[in-house]
């Protein structure tokens, strides 16, 4: 019979076991062993049962084991160890803590998805587990960051396969009074909600759930509350489904909720109010308008609250498409803002302008989540040095009039959260090397350049540890493939040959991500017979375990799965290849550490950084890549091997794969299998080895999300506070009218001559010339300009490369034209073709960088012939 109603039964714990009920709470235990066999030793079956979720755990294990356990003085010591370590880990000083300079007192950081555990399944992907390692690592930090998403109720979707292996999706219901969450209740006692006005005097309202990530708290808003309509319960339901008024309402609900949550939760708490706000992709973007709006309501005009907000926000660029960026009609925003919705003090326009394509190449009636987020953040960045590159092309639009290496959005390269990923038994191997506490700091703070004592480990326990990784595999293949068939309709009698589905002693790649088709799940498919031959070796033979999910709506990544797992059907390959259905955090735990490759085979450059490289890197697993995202930037040969890319203009999509798939085949056939099975004297691989230890060694420190939030807290927090504490009212006041008068006056600005010293069209290297300019500054003084020249080597068109930029000082004016005259030097330090130009910019001390307001004056034609600007 089915319940006409579900309720959660919480276990009542005996007092000498409470302890338990707070590490269960604390999702630390995510990534600290010695928590995780705590719960284990509690009941070893109802711990494999739960899915190694002690909240789970400790709602079935049985009351007669807890009152023996609350006995148990053996137990006891342990539980009070761990607890008193909580303890410590939650209120010492940490590497935040003992850094000089003026620190945010706190950063709040958005994202539509956070990958924490598999208890909390609120993430798809990379997005999402990036999220979720950036909470962590600034825990381990002791970074002060507020963490603010949305709880799904049905999360993303569960993944199964039918019998013609097509993907089909599942959405279980997720009970809040299940997880790993706790409400943030006011001080009577009642939930915390935020609420949003919709059109037509309609309300969305959203409960606030707390998921304490070690020392970081993360705020999840619900709409699945009685106070709403059904419509609105269900803004909350999915993870990146509906259409666009769900997505939009999505979206708003995480950014201008989200604020109000954070604000919620500071006066609630004492927790200090954030002075940087991190944008974590454009979904977030609307939580500028929130804070614009705060301080109008405070006395503000919009320019005066728009510079003050931008002065402290962080966006984070994670694609390198336009296609993967939510736009909505400029009808729908407006719609829900203005007077009768959201906002209402805000002039609708005023919200459309941050967000409309209103530049070259774009579409004026879209208004683009992602370009609102770099309107309203005084720094961006993007998420590997290349990815830098692409988002400074691809936005270059907002700057017109500037070559786009001057785009102002940097890169901060990802990382990995190392206690999360790195398999138990490595860990174990590091820890008997430089010990426990040592090795803890390694993984989570990171710091150092290179992990020498690597070199140490004998190489025997280094391969001994590899096979054993991959047998654990092997064993965790074996069930989940039996699952999978059992789901897919298949008998007992029909599965025997999964007990010899591969094996430990064989060569095993890895394959999992998402399924977008710029992804080629498929390229390894290419020429099948070469892969055949490749799976079956008689003496070099390769296994391959793939896994990936296809969006719900993408028919053809669906397809794409399809075919793979036809392939891997084929009783000649199956006991060689396999495809796991529901990919997801508990299986990557297993995968990574298991896999002796792990491929990555995208088109470039379309993966913004991908690091599931990185987490099978920290386990040894050597990577074998096309350059791009992370592994463009970090590749040697002593890591792994780079699939070449023919990314010509004049190659064609089916033959750019054929090309790269075939080199993909040499790689493994002339230099990876040969170099796995190889023996020297010792018996053992000797030269793979030295290529896990040198990727540990030296690519190990490089990949941690310790190094990726230390450089955030440095390079773009920390300056971002200290812009926001200088941006107090008077001052932002101040330049927003500055902004709003250089503007007015821009079209008045012009350089109206330029001469040097050069009598000829060549010097030698070394050589200074004397450069005088006349330019006009209409209304402006030069105290709002900077004068540049500008100069590097000339390609084949003239065009400035790798330019060095050096400021003119004026010298006298205006003359009767109006002209103020800017001299200075122009060193010659570079060979060939040489070239320079003359600019203004706007100068003010409170901008982040002279690109920012994106207004330029350049010499016009004429001058630049007249000139004679180029040396040869």
């Amino acid at each position: 019979m089915k319940a006409i109603r579900r309720l959660t039964v919480r276990p009542v714990l005996p007092d000498p076991l409470r302890p338990l009920s707070d590490l269960a709470r604390n999702l630390r235990w995510s990534w600290h062993p010695e928590t995780r066999d705590l719960f284990h030793s509690v009941d070893p079956e109802c711990w494999t049962a739960s899915g190694g979720d002690p909240v789970r755990l400790l709602g079935t294990v049985r009351p007669a084991r807890l009152a023996e356990l609350a006995e148990d003085r053996r137990f006891l010591r342990r539980l009070t160890a761990v607890a008193d370590d909580l303890d410590h880990y939650m209120t010492g000083d940490r590497w935040y803590q003992a850094q000089s300079g003026r620190l945010p007192a706190a950063v709040a950081y958005f994202s539509p998805e956070f990958g924490i555990t598999a208890a909390l399944p609120q993430y798809s992907g990379g997005l999402g587990i990036l999220a979720g390692d950036h909470l962590k690592a600034a825990s381990d930090l002791g970074v002060p960051l507020v963490g603010v998403g949305l709880l799904y109720r049905h999360g993303y979707f569960r993944q199964s396969l039918s019998r013609d292996g097509w993907q089909q999706e599942h959405y279980p219901v997720l009970d809040p009074h299940e997880l790993p969450l706790a409400p943030l209740k006011e001080r009577d006692g009642t939930p915390a909600h935020v609420a949003l006005a919709l059109p037509g005097g309609r309300e969305l309202r959203a409960r606030v759930w707390l998921a304490q990530v070690g020392r970081v708290p993360l705020l999840l808003l619900d709409s699945d509350v009685e106070e709403n309509d059904p419509g609105e319960r269900g803004v909350t339901d999915r993870l990146y489904g509906g259409g666009s008024e769900h997505r939009l309402l999505q979206e708003m609900l995480l950014g201008i909720g989200g604020v109000r949550a954070v604000r919620t939760y500071c006066r609630l708490t004492g927790h200090p109010a954030p002075e940087v706000f991190h944008t974590n992709e454009g979904h977030a973007g609307f939580l500028g308008l929130e804070r614009i709006a705060e301080l109008c309501d405070a006395g503000s005009d919009f320019g005066s609250a728009l510079e003050a907000v931008r002065a402290g926000t962080v966006f984070t660029t994670h694609t390198p498409v336009p296609a993967g960026i939510d736009r909505f009609d400029r009808e729908l925003v407006a719609r829900h803002f203005g007077p009768d919705a959201e906002l209402p003090r805000i002039e609708v326009e005023r919200v459309l302008r941050l967000g409309m394509e209103t530049y070259p190449g774009g579409e004026p009636n879209l208004f683009n989540m992602a370009v609102m987020g770099l309107r309203l953040a005084q720094r961006a960045n993007g998420v590997s040095v290349l990815h830098g590159g692409v988002s400074r092309g691809m936005f270059a639009g907002l700057w017109p009039g500037f070559d786009a290496d001057e785009v102002p959005i940097t890169s901060v390269t990802n990382g990995v959260h190392a206690p999360t990923w790195v398999a138990p038994e490595v860990f174990r191997l590091g820890g008997r090397q430089i010990g426990v506490q040592r090795a803890e700091d390694a993984l989570a703070v990171g710091g150092s350049d290179r992990w020498d004592s690597v070199a140490d480990i004998p190489d025997r326990d280094i391969w001994e540890l590899r096979r054993t990784l991959r047998a654990q595999l092997v064993e965790e293949v074996r069930e989940r493939l039996r699952a999978s068939w059992r789901q897919r309709g298949a008998g007992t009698a029909e599965l025997g040959w999964i007990d010899d589905a591969l094996d430990p002693d064989v060569l095993t790649i890895g394959f999992a991500r998402r399924v977008p088709s710029y992804k080629r799940l498929t390229l390894m498919l290419r020429d099948r017979e070469r892969l055949t031959e490749l799976l079956l070796h008689p003496e070099r033979p390769i296994q391959i375990v793939v896994a990936g999910k296809a969006h719900p709506a993408d028919d053809g990544g669906k397809r794409l799965v399809q075919e793979l797992v036809r392939f891997a059907d084929d009783a000649r390959v199956r006991h060689r290849i396999v495809f796991l259905p529901d990919y997801g955090m508990a299986m990557a735990q297993k995968l990574y550490p298991g896999c002796d490759i792990w491929l990555n085979n995208p088109l470039r450059p379309l993966e913004a950084c991908g690091t599931s490289g990185m987490k099978a890197a920290l386990n040894g697993c050597l990577n074998l890549s096309v350059l791009d995202g992370w592994w463009d930037e970090w590749y040697q040969p002593d890591f792994g091997w780079a699939i070449p890319t023919a990314d010509g203009a004049g190659t064609d999509p089916d033959r750019r794969d054929a090309i790269e798939a075939d080199a993909l085949y040499d790689l493994l056939e002339q230099r990876i299998t040969p170099r796995f099975y190889e023996r020297g004297a010792s018996g053992l691989p000797d030269r793979w080895l030295e290529m896990v230890r040198r990727t540990l060694s030296l690519l190990g420190p490089k990949v941690l999300a310790g190094r990726m939030v230390r450089e955030y807290v440095e390079r773009l927090y920390t300056p971002a506070a200290e812009a926001h504490r200088a941006m107090d009212p008077d001052s932002a006041r101040g330049l927003a009218e500055w902004k709003a008068r250089v503007r007015a006056a821009w079209p008045g600005v012009s350089v109206d001559h330029v001469e040097t010293s050069a009598a000829t069209a060549s010097a030698e290297l070394g050589t200074t010339l004397a450069l005088r300019v006349r330019v006009k500054l209409g209304d402006l003084a030069p105290e709002d300009v900077e004068v540049q020249a500008v100069s590097g080597r000339v390609d084949s068109e003239d065009r400035i490369t790798d330019a060095a930029r050096t400021p003119l000082k004026p010298v006298g004016g205006p003359d009767l034209e109006g002209r103020w005259a800017y001299e200075g030097p122009l060193a010659l330090d570079r060979t060939g073709p040489f070239g320079y130009t003359v600019r203004v910019l706007p100068a003010h001390r409170l901008l982040a960088s002279g690109v920012e307001t994106g207004l330029v004056a350049v010499p016009s034609g004429d001058l630049v012939e007249a000139a004679g600007l180029l040396m040869r």
